[in-house]
């Protein structure tokens, strides 16, 4: 009898917090109204009149102020950093992993978190005023393997973007199916910065992911669509040192992009790039890099295959990319090695280590992580 009570008692207030919950959430969404709220940005640099309720993010957007955001406003990269003066109450869970204590002692915040609820006042870096909304026409739409796609965009309005070797932009799709509405995620521009009138991306279906399914299911050549650009921090820094490349799948995307452009710039730095993939039929654009190979007299490319068919009659680099990335850097003086890097966590994660152990710098490692 007791423990019946107990669990009608249980099941009692777990009904309760649902209630709760479920009335919450309707009184935040059909009773709140915050009315016109103002955003100063970079001490009344600019200040922009929104309607509140919105989030940070998608505020800023609708004024074509665009941060940085590789996941579509989810929460989960971490890319819409800024910093909140004025305005904003106290941290939210979502944002806590995704902010250092250095980070939260400044008054960072992730914006597509943060929802406009008053008047705010941020503080955001000048360049992020240079990212620009583009349409764009699909010149070009083929297969690179079985599930990546090389995605040619021609520049309709504006007609030239400038941009850095290495950055990215944010691809926004069109309602398909059961997908009522429009998402944005970043890809990679595997173009080179020369090529002003058009942007190549490198996009791997994804099983279940809304952008990827619709490139490679339904966008079709000569549809116009909407894309966010540059955005990202992810270029070439200075230096004469050797640059050891790393990336895998569609992470070629931005490393063919950097290697174009310093192909252009006939540039004579040492570069040795190492390409991990499964099988053989994940391998690309490798007569591209061997293309590179005679132009930029001074690099290498290493394709390695983890799980090779014997069909595949491969006699190359075998094992994880850390196999033959360790067997190159070992024994011997690594300073000044530039390491630039684009791929899943878990490969970045693991070639830090390698690169680390062997005496490359964090602060010479340079990484583009899937979001």
């Amino acid at each position: 009898m007791a423990i019946k009570m107990v669990l009608l008692s249980v099941v009692s207030v777990t009904g309760i917090s649902g209630i709760l919950a479920a009335l919450l959430v309707i009184a935040e969404r059909y009773l709140a109204n915050y009315g016109e709220c103002k955003i100063d940005i970079n001490q009344g640099n600019k200040v922009l009149t929104v309607q509140g309720g919105a989030s940070l993010l998608s505020s800023l957007g609708r004024e074509k102020i665009f941060l940085p955001s590789a996941c579509g406003g989810r929460g989960t990269c971490g890319y819409c950093k800024c910093k909140v003066v004025e305005g904003v109450g106290p941290l939210l869970p979502t944002e806590e992993p995704l902010l250092d204590p250095k980070e939260r002692e400044q008054q960072i915040r992730i914006a597509c978190q943060v929802k406009v609820k008053q008047d705010l006042k941020i503080m955001i870096p000048e360049e992020l005023f240079n990212i620009k909304e583009f349409d764009a026409r699909v010149a070009v739409l083929k297969d690179l393997t079985y599930d990546i796609k090389l995605l040619r965009l021609q520049l309709l309005d504006p007609p030239e973007i400038t941009f850095k070797a290495g950055q990215y932009a944010q691809l926004q799709t069109k309602p398909y199916e059961n997908v009522k509405d429009a998402v944005s995620r970043a890809y990679s521009m595997a173009s080179p910065p020369s090529s002003q009138n058009h942007i190549d991306l490198m996009i791997r279906l994804v099983p279940e992911g809304i952008c990827t399914t619709w490139v490679h299911q339904y966008l079709k050549e000569g549809e116009q669509v909407k894309l966010i650009a540059p955005v990202g921090d992810f270029y070439v820094r200075e230096g004469e040192g050797e640059m050891i490349m790393v990336a895998g799948g569609s992470g070629m995307a931005p490393l063919a992009s950097i290697l174009e452009d310093l192909a252009e710039k006939k540039s004579e730095r040492k570069i040795t790039y190492f390409f991990g993939a499964v099988k053989k039929r994940d391998l690309f654009y490798l007569d591209e890099m061997h293309a590179l190979e005679q132009r930029l007299p001074n690099f290498r490319f290493v394709p390695a295959l983890s799980a090779p068919d014997p069909e595949d009659g491969w006699e190359g680099e075998t094992g994880l990319i850390t196999v033959p990335l360790q067997n190159y850097i070992q024994n011997r003086d690594n300073t000044g090695v530039q390491a630039y890097m684009c791929g899943s966590p878990g490969m970045i994660n693991a070639c830090v280590g390698v690169l680390t152990k062997h005496g490359i710098e964090k602060k010479n490692i340079f990484f583009d992580p899937f979001a």
